[in-house]
């Protein structure tokens, strides 16, 4: 075939290849993260991996569409309005600022949402930057009552509910479990911490280790390191996508399909 074309296409949050007929009808794609050439018949496979060719780098995988898994399955079974993948970092902060906007709120004492929002949304960056290594994220999980999880994320190394602190170029200093913002009163924020991800363990069925995050410190002082959570900065987030060892990712994608869901966590 002379007349195949390929067009970018953006599918999912993947960026894909569809090389298609002229009449627009595809006949395959490719998938760069997946090293994957989905032909939709056998019989076009070597006409499409030559208009491929100048794409194709290293060793690829050619075949019929995958048969969708369980947590395939579960994924397009659910309602949009149950599905909590869409949700952008800072999701809650977001709706909250909108209806009631800071210029109304400064009557009520300091305003700390924005630069709340600030920090979540850098915390999210670094933690969707993982997703290529297999990880998968969400954001601003509702629980039952006002708590929330800033960020849910799950891959390689296992699962981890993550709390966000806002340092607002301050020094910070924990001694577990308190967490003191330059002269502000103390908070117990480990404990609230280990709290959300023993609740996400509890709805998941499975290990959810506490993880928070400190964005825009200008100082950070820990005292003895906590064994069972970490404490990190945005930038040190990469550091769990070079562990592993834990969760396979059939599983990563069958804990993903649940989490999404948030039906899973209204039984809490």
């Amino acid at each position: 075939m002379s007349d195949l074309r390929v067009v970018p296409v953006r599918e999912h949050g993947r960026d894909l290849l569809h090389v298609t007929l002229r009449s627009g009808r595809t006949l395959a794609w490719y998938d760069h993260e997946q090293a994957r050439v989905t032909v939709l018949s056998t019989g076009d496979a070597d006409a499409v991996l030559a208009a491929l060719a100048p794409y194709l780098s290293g060793r690829v995988t050619v075949g019929p569409p995958v048969v969708p898994g369980a947590a395939d399955l579960a994924r397009l079974a659910l309602h949009p309005d149950d599905d909590l993948a869409p949700n952008r970092p800072g999701e809650a902060l977001r709706i909250d600022l909108e209806r009631v906007p800071a210029s109304r709120h400064r009557f009520r004492g300091r305003d700390d949402r924005p630069e709340a929002l600030a920090a979540e949304e850098a915390a999210g960056a670094a933690l969707e930057a993982l997703e290529p290594g297999g990880w998968r994220v969400l954001h601003s999980v509702p629980l039952p009552g006002t708590d929330r999880l800033a960020h849910l994320t799950i891959g390689p190394a296992g699962s981890f509910a993550v709390s966000v602190l806002a340092g607002r170029g301050r020094r910070v200093r924990i001694a577990d479990p308190q967490v003191t913002v330059g002269r502000s009163a103390p908070v117990p924020l480990l404990r609230t911490a280990r709290s959300l991800a023993e609740r996400a363990s509890h709805a998941l069925t499975a290990p959810v280790a506490p993880v928070l995050v400190v964005v825009g410190a200008g100082a950070l002082t820990t005292g003895a390191a906590p064994r069972d959570l970490r404490v990190l900065t945005a930038t040190e987030l990469a550091a769990l996508g070079r562990t592993g060892g834990v969760l396979k990712p059939a599983e990563v994608e069958t804990l993903y399909a649940t989490a999404r869901d948030r039906g899973t966590w209204r039984r809490l």
